[in-house]
């Protein structure tokens, strides 16, 4: 999620703030922990108060033998622990007297119950604690890769069961509104589940869900929600108003079977504010700068005004925000203040920001990833505003990943549009760190995202390609540039997102989009494109974010047209549908998208020409980059058919030959293969 995107979307006021923690403090916490917390004893009088332990279970056999426990209950870090049937490496003792952590060594365990037996004074608890058996070995796990097409979803926006459910009990107030663009609209899990077969008739390989974990806040007086799923409450548990963990669970299974991998988007740098870690902190390191959250910092002589586009409120002085710069983290020069603004600011005040320094916050953090691996059988993940957290942590997190998963894949988002910066996050790349000098300062993050691309996209677009640097000669010096990844499959391009003006804006120039298309699924990337695209949807960030992330036509009860239905799109929905869907279909296994090598031409008449050669075969994709006719002179790029005559185009079967010029429309698009 973008800097500014979350500045602008969720920012609610601080007396509200204020009041809900007061209002949701840790004795509240744990009754709501205590409902889903179904393998704990039941309490009494005379029980030790466990009222919660994350993870909720785990895994033998793992690589790495430690389990962090953490448990949580009224009083519960005094307690002595006995465990059989592993052993206790140690038990940690936080500020707060409501969590206890205790670390676990289960080299010699076995799947099955595990007796954890908690006393404190002449009260005992015994938790039967279920350890269980990997379904299959880290090693078998295989992430998404190039030879997948990312299809990106909201799951509030995308399609609603008919069994949904329009109010969760238990839940923080809330509202479904589909006429307001920043409330809840009421999408769920079953509702994807039940459209799979869309997205195999597309042909996109892989999905990505913006986060599916709680997000318990309530809405707040802008009519503001956290619908987007980046401000987790629970993480352990998907919102309820989405579903459950069994329903996420069966969604991904029905998507294997399908031949559709599953990428689950999460967030290291910030929880929700209604997490009981906020209202009841486990240490006084488990947040960066949490002092304004205290309750002698919550007075009139604390507060100061900001300013938002609908009116003035109030804030605690104490309250550090971000500066939305991600440069500091690898700048050589960088100020002490700036670099701590980047990593340890909050995004907004109601999303408090994560010490990942700390080693038990880190250490949570990690086994909750391996935990959703483990148990939802999710094929990748994309982390959210990666450079925002600790680089050393994320790194230790990613060497974690990789050793127990060394076929799983990770995308991160670096949002910087210069590609030396997205490279230097990338597995095994160089980086400038130290006194301007070159040092060796490993990420292990195995994929980043193409930021350059997009935006200079995003430009070319408006402009004509000429002989020097307009339309996509932006591209072109873009992609110079590759040298710098240490492995240029290992990125992930798009030309929009949840966080980006959609691509044809508020018009219709589907020209354009195709240009665009054409490029992202034959160059050397892994794609990602964003739902609605092969629909038209249309949409900018001027008013509100909502704008972009619109529902998916069709995707709820009563909507019409039904664009689910061929017959109910419009006759450019579905030229455009059938279009995209030809692209994909024929990318699917096709070894010269994947394995084959780039050749890219300065552009040259208005045209752009990228293309992929392997075992004699060759994809030409050639655009107009201009708002006129122009002639194609094949005669330029004889390197690439030699002998060939003829090429096809892949989306028309139009056949264009390799030795005679072709005029090309306006913004024209060909993908080519001989």
């Amino acid at each position: 999620m973008k800097n500014n995107t979350k500045k602008s979307h969720y920012c609610t006021q601080a007396l509200v703030a204020f009041a809900m923690i007061a209002a949701s403090m840790f004795v509240s916490s744990c009754r709501q922990y205590a409902k889903d917390a179904k393998s704990l004893a039941a309490l009494d009088e005379n029980d030790v108060p466990v009222t919660r332990i994350d993870p909720t279970d785990w895994y033998v056999g793992m690589k790495d033998a430690t389990l962090q426990l953490m448990v949580y209950g009224q009083g519960i870090r005094e307690a002595s622990v006995k465990v059989d049937g592993a052993k206790v490496d140690s038990v940690v003792r936080l500020d707060s007297p409501n969590y206890l952590l205790v670390y676990l060594n289960l080299r010699s365990a076995k799947a099955g119950t595990l007796p954890l037996t908690f006393t404190l004074g002449e009260k005992t608890t015994t938790v039967a604690y279920q350890l269980k058996k990997r379904e299959k070995a880290g090693e078998e796990r295989v992430g998404f890769s190039n030879a997948d097409v990312l299809y990106m979803l909201m799951p509030d926006r995308f399609a609603q069961s008919p069994s949904h459910q329009k109010q969760i009990p238990g839940m923080n107030t809330y509202v479904e509104d589909r006429t307001q663009p920043s409330l809840r609209h009421g999408g769920d899990l079953e509702g994807i589940r039940q459209h799979l077969d869309y997205f195999t008739q597309l042909g996109v390989t892989a999905l990505w869900f913006t986060p599916v974990l709680e997000n318990n806040s309530p809405d707040n007086v802008r009519r503001q929600s956290t619908y987007h799923g980046y401000a987790t409450t629970d993480y352990y548990r998907v919102d309820p108003r989405f579903g459950t963990n069994e329903q996420y669970r069966q969604l991904i299974d029905d998507a294997h079977s399908r031949g559709l991998k599953v990428v689950m988007d999460m967030i290291f740098n910030h929880c929700g504010f209604e997490h009981p870690w906020t209202s009841d902190m486990p240490s006084s390191d488990w947040f960066n700068n949490p002092d304004w959250l205290r309750a002698e910092n919550q007075t009139p002589e604390h507060m100061k005004e900001i300013h938002h586009a609908d009116g003035t409120e109030l804030i605690s002085d104490m309250y550090r925000q971000t500066n939305y710069k991600l440069t500091p983290v690898l700048d050589p020069y960088a100020s002490q203040v700036d670099l701590a603004e980047t990593v340890d600011g909050w995004f907004v005040p109601t999303m408090p920001d994560l010490n990942q320094r700390n080693p038990h916050v880190m250490r949570y953090l990690v086994q909750n990833s391996m935990w959703w691996i483990e148990t939802a059988g999710i094929d990748g993940i994309r982390m959210d505003t990666y450079p925002y957290a600790d680089r050393n942590a994320m790194a230790s997190w990613m060497k974690t990943l990789n050793d127990e998963y060394p076929h799983f894949n990770t995308v991160g988002e670096t949002w910087v549009g210069e590609p030396a910066y997205t490279a230097a996050w990338q597995k095994d790349s160089r980086l400038i760190i130290q006194n301007s000098k070159l040092k060796t300062e490993n990420s292990y993050l195995p994929t980043t995202m193409d930021f350059s691309f997009f935006e200079k996209l995003s430009q070319a677009k408006y402009e004509e390609t000429d002989g020097w640097g307009g339309g996509y000669n932006k591209i072109y010096n873009s992609l110079v540039y590759d040298y710098l990844y240490q492995d240029p499959s290992h990125v992930m391009a798009f030309i929009e997102n949840h966080d980006t003006d959609r691509f044809l804006g508020d018009g219709d120039d589907v020209r354009k989009l195709k240009q665009a298309l054409a490029l992202l699924l034959t160059m050397q990337r892994i794609p990602q494109l964003y739902y609605g695209t092969e629909m038209l949807l249309t949409g900018t960030k001027a008013v509100t974010d909502g704008n972009v992330r619109k529902d998916f036509p069709g995707g709820f009860p009563g909507d019409t047209p039904n664009c689910f239905i061929p017959d109910e799109r419009t006759p450019e929905q579905q030229d455009m549908f059938l279009w995209l869907s030809t692209l994909l279909h024929w990318r699917q296994g096709n070894t010269v998208i994947t394995q084959g090598r780039q050749t890219q031409f300065i552009p040259r008449d208005g045209i752009y020409v990228l293309a992929r050669q392997h075992e004699g075969h060759t994809v030409m994709t050639i655009v107009n980059g201009t708002d006129h006719p122009t002639t194609f002179s094949p005669q330029r790029y004889s390197e690439l058919y030699g002998e060939k005559t003829l090429g096809t185009d892949v989306c028309t079967k139009r056949t264009v030959s390799l030795t005679a010029p072709t005029e090309l429309e306006p913004r024209a698009a060909l993908v080519l293969e001989f």
